[in-house]
């Protein structure tokens, strides 16, 4: 068991509060843009650009994250007062909101710069991941994505009367510590594959997709999310929504790949037949 003593507000000047969430987010996204950025100057687009667009796909990200937090806690954080919506620094960010974002933002980049979106997309999951479990430090120090009471042999309980949690010194399922092993877990399989040739563009992203949404969906039965439908929480509902999409298509780019790799192997250089060389000798010599 674990207490949090640490107090989510590390500087206060008079109304203004400076809080640990928002110092290890920035943190997470710049550690994530910095990775993706190096991955995708490796795989042939300049540097240069993919930060000169960082931002923009950054702040679709955070805006989708927020949206997707304020829907899943509405009844019990955000009817009574709507303008807390807009308190990104307290804490509360949806994963799956920050990737249906960002995923928009790079698609339209991708278009309007007509960049290679497969191979941009693989080279952002390493990145992507890494901030991810980046993050999650945040939410330990917060309590904003603890899970149910618990008496098991891990929990988290907070002092501090700042912390988002239900009840303080109530020990609470650790769903960030899960979620830092589950995202280092996935970096360290997307880092392996990175140079693995063969492997058709766009299956990188893809894995990723399917190990976070297959994960994921596991460890949130013992989370505190509202249930939405079927006894699925938002996260579980879009963790299926991305399996379904992700593993038709990762089978369809490997079965592509695998197609194009056989064509390739059995495609052989024509040669001329010794008829053919013997006739084009005749015609030299009579021309002789």
């Amino acid at each position: 068991m674990i207490t949090v003593t640490i107090d989510p507000i590390l500087l206060s000047i008079g109304h203004f509060h400076l809080r640990w969430y928002s110092l290890i987010v920035l943190a997470a996204v710049a550690t994530g843009v910095w990775l993706a950025a190096k991955e995708a100057g490796r795989k042939g687009f300049v540097t240069a650009e993919i930060y000169d667009v960082a931002l923009s796909v950054v702040l679709a990200g955070l805006v989708g994250a927020r949206i997707f937090h304020v829907i899943d806690h509405w009844p019990d954080i955000f009817a009574a007062n709507p303008v807390r919506a807009l308190y990104f620094w307290e804490g509360g960010l949806a994963i799956w909101g920050g990737v249906a974002g960002g995923l928009v933002a790079i698609a339209i980049v991708a278009r309007r710069r007509h960049w290679n979106l497969l191979r941009l997309l693989d080279a952002s999951a390493p990145g992507l991941v890494l901030a991810q479990a980046i993050g999650r430090v945040a939410c330990i120090i917060t309590g904003d994505s603890v899970g149910k009471p618990t008496s098991g042999p891990l929990g988290l309980a907070y002092t501090s009367p700042d912390a988002m949690v239900p009840q303080l010194g109530v020990f609470y399922a650790p769903m960030p510590i899960y979620e830092i092993a589950m995202n280092l877990g996935i970096f360290a399989v997307l880092w392996t594959l990175r140079r693995k040739k063969g492997l058709p563009e766009g299956a990188l992203f893809l894995l990723y997709l399917i190990l976070y949404s297959a994960i994921r969906f596991a460890i949130t039965f013992w989370s505190s999310y509202r249930i939405v439908a079927f006894g699925l929480n938002q996260s579980q509902i879009s963790s299926l929504v991305a399996l379904a999409v992700a593993i038709p298509s990762l089978v369809v780019l490997l079965r592509r790949g695998s197609t194009r790799r056989m064509e390739a192997t059995h495609r052989k250089p024509t040669r001329p037949s010794p008829m053919s060389s013997l006739r084009r000798d005749d015609r030299i010599e009579s021309s002789q």
